[in-house]
């Protein structure tokens, strides 16, 4: 396996680089990605958000059980500005807006999104025709749940190329891909981005970030 990226070194945290495939914690004999980042750059790494194995790009791992703390309160109280990537075959039945409803397990590991209110998931999103058959999305997750953005993507009736899971389209993986965090953090505001370099339709990701989204936060959430 080729060694991990490093987007940044700070004094608290490191950011990587997740490839997609790649699981996050350990499984069964595979190393996860916060185990293999802490044996390659030597240092003790404190998981406080984590991606699904399906989906590439930014994790910040705190160096310190202090800062992971810190850190934490931070995700929890959504003062961490998460941006996405994803890639969808199908028209939206919106383009842009807001994604919200309860999500509830379903079958084969999968869960679903339903139109109460209880204690919603939460995606606002925009959306942009790439090419014929590709249309591009940037999402902003609001709340933290598990397959959030898949749920809201297959909602939308738009499944992610690649996510046989929630009924995309087959291709060399799952386009979904954490572009951007942005944040404070003592004092200082940090912005971190990562173009997608994994997959066939890479070219699409790339255009959709340098056409509409390289600075995400800039849009109107």
């Amino acid at each position: 396996m080729k060694p991990l990226q490093l987007v940044a070194k700070e004094c608290d945290f490191i950011v990587v680089n997740k490839p997609a495939g790649l699981n996050f914690h350990c499984e069964e004999e595979s190393p996860g990605l916060v185990a293999l980042a802490s044996e390659q750059f030597g240092l003790p790494l404190f998981p406080v958000h984590r991606l699904d194995k399906v989906t590439s790009g930014l994790v910040l791992l705190p160096t310190s059980s202090e800062a992971a703390a810190r850190f934490t309160e931070l995700f929890t109280s959504r003062q961490v500005n998460k941006y996405y990537l994803a890639l969808a075959s199908d028209k939206p039945k919106k383009k842009q807006g807001w994604v919200k409803g309860d999500m509830v397990k379903a079958r084969r590991g999968a869960f679903k999104l339903l139109k109460s209110q209880e204690n919603p998931a939460i995606t606002r999103f925009y959306s942009y025709s790439l090419a014929p058959k590709v249309r591009g999305f940037v999402l902003k997750p609001y709340s933290g749940k598990t397959h959030q953005l898949r749920v809201a993507m297959k909602s939308l009736s738009a499944p992610i190329i690649g996510d046989k899971l929630y009924g995309g389209v087959a291709a060399d993986r799952t386009y979904l891909h954490a572009y951007a965090l942005q944040f404070e953090y003592q004092q200082q505001n940090f912005q971190f981005y990562m173009p997608p370099g994994e997959g066939e339709l890479n070219q699409h990701m790339t255009e959709l970030t340098s056409q509409f989204a390289e600075q995400p936060w800039q849009l109107e959430w």
